[in-house]
């Protein structure tokens, strides 16, 4: 009896480099690099409110709103492909050069988002998820598929979404969202629009290419640099506000003065500088980065510098504190009562 061979096409596994490269190129989808910053100004306006979280939740809560600023990222490269694949910054991303569909990334970037806020609502609670969940379609359908591509005014519109981490993860750690959470947000919203002009003046051919009429494009450099200035002198009194209202102090009240001046200083430059010179709207973008990353952690730590030197200089109205706080159990089981003049150093 004669046999005939069958040959049976033959599965072809990636190798473990390509799923390195894969993971990589969905890794860049959520724009790591600009996350960054959102990610730590969440973390500063976790950590200075009122309510602490243990390690656990205050992990989790970070990294959904890492997630969910990805996500949101993965859906603007989905959406503006097209765009992306017209400007030399953008062209070498994974969709534009075809390491990954735009189909995946629809599908990866709302998996993600709907994942991250469950997690964040069912972890830490409704409020911080709802905020969360609001900031990335803002950004994707507010500011990616409505603003972007129709007024020279998407950046200060859509800098609500980029505004909020820090409120996010005050509501994570509270449930509410404070006043202290607010003015956060608004430091953010005034600092993105010279942030972002500042990088758009560069590449405004490239904008213009593309089709999106950000505002060196549609009314020239001479408006653009006006507007950074203007909205550079709103942001610099509202950096002061977190030492007026109280829950900042000296170390931040010095770093808002220094990093002001000096951000005030490169504005000027570059409103009086030649159309020709492309360093001053550098120096701007650059230091913008750095001027943001400083007041927040200024905040953060001198904060607790601040709250350190004044447990030094009274160490006995901090014994006395959290004696008052505490409830130690008598004899006969029942809490002791603090006494006249610990409930008055407490300020019951």
């Amino acid at each position: 009896m004669k046999t005939t061979a069958v040959s049976l096409p033959r599965l072809t596994l990636p190798s473990s480099s390509g799923l390195t490269a894969r993971l990589g190129d969905f890794v860049t989808l959520m724009k790591p690099r600009v996350m960054l910053l959102a990610v730590f100004t969440a973390l500063v306006g976790l950590l200075i409110a009122p309510r602490h979280l243990d390690p656990l939740h205050a992990a989790i809560a970070i990294m959904a709103i890492a997630a969910g600023g990805g996500a949101a990222g993965v859906l603007n490269m989905w959406y503006e492909s097209d765009i992306d694949a017209a400007m030399t910054r953008t062209a070498k991303r994974p969709i534009p050069r075809g390491k990954i569909s735009r189909a995946e990334a629809r599908l990866f970037g709302t998996a993600l988002a709907g994942g991250t806020v469950a997690t964040l609502g069912f972890a830490l609670n409704v409020v911080a998820a709802a905020l969360l969940a609001f900031a990335i379609v803002f950004y994707v359908v507010v500011y990616t598929m409505w603003l972007k591509r129709r007024t020279p005014q998407n950046i200060v519109i859509g800098g609500a979404a980029g505004a909020l981490p820090p409120v996010i993860g005050w509501a994570a750690a509270t449930g509410s969202v404070g006043l202290e959470s607010l003015v956060l947000f608004l430091i953010i919203f005034l600092w993105t629009p010279p942030h972002f002009w500042a990088l758009a003046l560069n590449r405004s051919d490239e904008y213009a290419r593309a089709g999106i009429p950000m505002l060196p494009v549609v009314a020239g450099r001479a408006a653009t640099t006006r507007q950074i200035l203007i909205y550079s002198a709103l942001l610099v009194p509202a950096t002061v506000l977190p030492w007026v209202l109280g829950f900042a102090g000296s170390t931040y009240a010095a770093a808002v003065v220094v990093c002001g001046t000096i951000f005030i200083g490169f504005t000027v430059q570059l409103r009086l500088s030649r159309a020709t010179d492309t360093r001053p709207a550098q120096r701007v973008f650059a230091f913008s980065i750095f001027y943001l990353f400083v007041l927040f952690a200024a905040l953060l730590t001198g904060g607790s510098i601040d709250r350190a030197a004044q447990t030094l200089s009274a160490p006995g109205a901090w014994a006395n504190r959290e004696l008052a706080q505490s409830k130690l159990p008598s004899r006969l089981g029942h809490a002791t009562r603090p006494s006249s003049s610990l409930v008055k150093t407490d300020g019951v």
